[in-house]
């Protein structure tokens, strides 16, 4: 019978349907897998369900040699930790996960708008601690996102899903930046660059995706480009950002805040993104609903399932 190995436990209804045409094995421990168990997992396995954090680099394919791992069906949609080239020249497929990711992302974008916007982070820390004396007109103000500009940096899905709710749900106006012009449902601003975006909106929200060609996209100079009051959103990958830049940025006050999911070094987050309260900082829960990950696992199902029935991949990279 064909096997599969999991590198994470995904939700009990992928596992299921997983074990209705394959023999399972399901790596039970949370964190990205070492080399040894990547390679182990080329050599062993038919197929291999690997997520974030599971790099499967050319130097893996190469001190794996002749596979018997013919697939990697991917958990996620971003797939910058599979260098997808080598994988194809060693005879591997490879597959992800688009769309069903969509619309939780962008709801985490719009969760980290809001409360970096109207510091709810800081007001709840506030709280907790026991420190609130009660109403009162000037505490806490904030910037309200009705009749702002949102920049969006990537007007693929997640960027087009991010930018709806923002226009029709709070009267944004949005501008954005994308390698190529755009046929949009909405009303939206190209911007000629991304500095000449960063320039002119009030909240930049980042949902590019991860690899060499966004790496630390967002620099310096993008930075210093963003106006004073200006707050940046990234539910893109980590990398994206140079964290020392924005540390530098949100220091200075070259920026009011900052809105992230994700981190240069996750799980390592900078002890000065801690500490800032104008810095509002989510585990990396862009799809984390029940609903979204078991989609996104039935997705990586049926890529399994098509590819070992000897048809096309569904989501093929």
């Amino acid at each position: 019978m064909t096997k599969v190995f999991m590198s994470r436990p995904l939700p009990e209804a992928v596992q299921a349907a997983a074990r209705e045409f394959c023999d399972l094995t399901v790596r039970e421990l949370t964190t990205p897998m070492t080399p040894d168990e990547m390679v182990m997992s080329l050599a062993d396995y038919d197929g291999v369900v690997p997520t974030l954090g599971d790099f499967y680099t050319a130097d893996i394919l190469a001190e794996a040699g002749d596979t018997r791992c013919k697939v990697l069906a991917n958990f996620g949609v971003g797939y910058n930790h599979i260098d997808v080239a080598a994988a194809k020249a060693a005879g591997i497929a490879v597959s992800n996960t688009p769309g069903a990711v969509t619309d939780a992302t962008a709801d985490i974008a719009l969760c980290l708008m809001l409360m970096t916007a109207r510091r709810a982070g800081e007001g709840e820390r506030l709280l907790r601690a026991g420190q609130w004396e009660g109403w009162h007109p000037t505490q806490l103000l904030g910037m309200h996102l009705g009749g702002k500009t949102v920049g969006i940096v990537g007007m693929g899905r997640i960027g087009q899903a991010i930018a709806r709710r923002c226009h029709f749900g709070f009267g944004m106006n949005v501008a954005y930046a994308s390698r190529r012009p755009k046929t949009l449902d909405f009303p939206a601003e190209a911007k000629d660059s991304l500095l000449d975006l960063a320039a002119a909106v009030d909240v930049m929200v980042l949902a590019v995706p991860g690899g060499a060609e966004t790496h630390h996209l967002i620099n310096a100079d993008v930075l210093t480009a963003m106006q004073p009051h200006a707050i940046l959103i990234n539910i893109a990958r980590g990398n994206v950002v140079e964290e020392a830049a924005l540390i530098n940025a949100l220091q200075s006050g070259q920026i009011a805040g900052a809105g992230l999911d994700v981190y240069e070094f996750e799980p390592a987050v900078p002890e000065a993104l801690r500490a800032m309260e104008n810095v509002t900082l989510l585990p990396h829960l862009g799809t984390a609903a029940l609903e979204v990950r078991t989609d996104m696992g039935m997705m990586s199902v049926a890529n399994l399932r098509a590819f070992f029935a000897g048809k096309p991949l569904p989501n093929a990279i």
